[in-house]
């Protein structure tokens, strides 16, 4: 008996975002993070999502198929990055984001490994990220993909909360 045939995913591009789409960017990462809880709608970290990025000191990326932007992720080099970034060489993986109807499809893992690989073509040395205590899908994400923690980069947001710090260093070219 043949076996039954899995419909084919639609192919998924991640490319450079355009400056036009930087607008729909902010608001499925702000959606993103609102849908799974990781965001109160009075935060003020809203509008960070909202911009991150999108005054050139970091490169975004966006998975997009058939014209449809389902996800993105940010790079950002040293000296630009936020908490974590302290030396020179050093990279950070900010905002990553998939849309909530497009999960289970393997985009978070294609912008993940497309900013590990733009990362390298910059030379970045170490690759770092925060995430949230709570973001277990993601640090599991993170962690297949080689990254371990670091607790001594944990940061403090306020008393009381804090981001957890994973690193990965990057082959040397």
């Amino acid at each position: 008996m043949p076996q039954p045939r899995c419909p084919l995913q639609p192919t998924v591009d991640v490319r450079d975002a355009r400056p036009e789409e930087f607008g729909p960017i902010g608001e499925l990462r702000v959606a993103a993070y609102l849908a799974d809880g990781f965001l109160s709608a009075a935060s003020g970290y809203a509008d960070t999502l909202r911009i991150l990025g999108m005054d050139g000191t970091g490169e975004i990326l966006a998975a997009v198929d058939d014209g449809r932007i389902l996800g993105t992720v940010t790079l950002v080099t040293w000296p630009h990055g936020g908490e974590v970034l302290r030396n020179p060489g050093e990279g950070e993986v900010r905002a990553l984001a998939v849309a909530a109807a497009a999960r289970g499809r393997g985009i978070g893992r294609a912008l993940l490994t497309a900013v590990m690989r733009r990362a390298a073509a910059r030379e970045v040395r170490e690759l770092l990220l925060l995430t949230q205590p709570d973001m277990r899908t993601a640090q599991h994400l993170y962690a297949e993909a080689g990254f371990e923690r670091l607790p001594q980069r944990d940061y403090e947001y306020a008393p009381g909360h804090h981001l957890l710090a994973f690193g990965l260093p990057m082959a040397e070219g």
